[in-house]
């Protein structure tokens, strides 16, 4: 099969869109190395490669589509897909270019989550409307939907009304080396690299209001004398960042929670950057932290799982499914709760190794191997 991809986010992004699309392409090339991958990027990136013996980078040739690159991505690159008789295109994130259902190449799109949709006040009123008009059309058109979730594939079947039929569920995975246990002495290298304390608790991800930071302060503020493990935190944010920052120095956490992500040496580090350092900080940490609100998946479950650390996460919208049981689930809006919970993991070792343990083998489900495996499988049944 020739197989294309919107690879934008596979070159560009750094956070879960670029991980899922990286982990999915390198997967599908190692293990089905038969066939021919292109990655369709609007622009050259010097922040992530993408190389292997049946990977082939596709940018736009001519003048004006390199000026116009992102309508070279949303229309004219179809030119390039019907000249070099592509068989299947697979958008990654919720996009398919308008028109291809003219072309007669077949169609995938990978839908993450309809958050817009669902949290509609959290966006402005022209991002929303351009979320709907592309989410939409990308379900409405395309022959074969992956939802990386039950929760996603409810919601697509609510918000844009599409056959349960069309819809395939396709777990995601991680980045292999999150599955790779890491020695004491690289581990020593990174706690030094990024000055880490000697135990802490660890948060990840977007330091927006969904993803719920501001509860895990007031938490770690209810555990003050109790349980002195600090948080680190990683991730950027705008607004509600400022608010989480407001409150800890109100309470006198400055001492307490670590903003990872400010610090000049990680804006810098390339190994920071493309998150190469992330599962060694993981298997440094006490537990992972994620009592978010709503997720499509929630990566970060899967890479504490992984990472062999306990992981606190929220007992709503897909969270179980990835966690599986082994989390730590708790209401997300009870500080209480999740203080009970840190309090828990750090002091009932125990119960921590048995969760561990329980993560690790529910983690099997999810390797590279098989998540490619359901990937081409849609595939398959799609070109027949």
């Amino acid at each position: 099969m020739q197989i294309a991809f919107d690879a934008k986010r596979a070159f560009h992004n750094g956070t879960g869109l670029g991980h899922y699309s990286r982990t999915i392409i390198g997967s599908l090339s190692r293990y089905y190395p038969e066939h021919e991958y292109w990655l369709l990027n609007p622009k050259p990136s010097n922040q992530f490669s993408i190389e292997g013996p049946s990977l082939h980078e596709v940018l736009p040739s001519q003048w004006l589509h390199t000026f116009l690159s992102s309508v070279w991505r949303s229309h004219w690159c179809k030119q390039w897909l019907a000249k070099n008789k592509i068989d299947l295109y697979h958008g990654l994130s919720h996009e398919l270019p308008f028109g291809i259902d003219r072309t007669g190449i077949a169609t995938v799109v990978t839908m993450h989550d309809l958050i817009p949709e669902r949290y509609p006040a959290q966006y402005g009123l022209i991002d929303r409307k351009i979320y709907h008009q592309k989410f939409n059309y990308a379900c409405k058109k395309a022959d074969r939907i992956i939802a990386i979730s039950e929760q996603t594939k409810a919601d697509i079947i609510q918000f844009y009304k599409i056959e349960e039929k069309k819809i395939r569920v396709c777990y995601q995975s991680c980045d292999p080396r999150f599955y790779q246990v890491v020695s004491e002495s690289e581990k020593e290298r990174i706690r030094k690299k990024y000055k880490l304390p000697d135990q802490f608790f660890l948060s990840v991800g977007s330091i927006i209001e969904r993803k719920n930071l501001l509860q895990v302060c007031k938490a770690l503020s209810l555990l003050t004398g109790k349980l002195d493990i600090p948080l680190v935190v990683i991730g950027n944010g705008g607004g509600y960042k400022r608010k989480v920052k407001d409150y800890i120095e109100r309470k006198g956490l400055t001492q307490q929670i670590f903003f990872l992500s400010d610090d000049p040496l990680a804006a810098r580090d390339p190994d920071f950057m493309r998150a190469h350092d992330f599962p060694t900080i993981y298997q440094l940490s006490t537990a992972l932290l994620y009592p978010s609100y709503f997720e499509g998946f929630g990566i970060p479950v899967l890479e504490g799982l992984c990472s062999k650390v306990p992981v606190i996460t929220s007992n709503r919208s897909c969270l179980p499914e990835a966690g599986g049981p082994a989390a730590y689930y708790v209401n997300p809006d009870s500080a209480d709760e999740i203080a009970a919970a840190m309090y828990s993991v750090a002091t009932d070792t125990d119960k921590a190794a048995q969760q561990i343990k329980l993560g690790w083998q529910y983690a099997q489900q999810f390797t590279n191997e098989k998540t490619a495996a359901n990937v081409m499988n849609v595939y398959k049944d799609l070109l027949g």
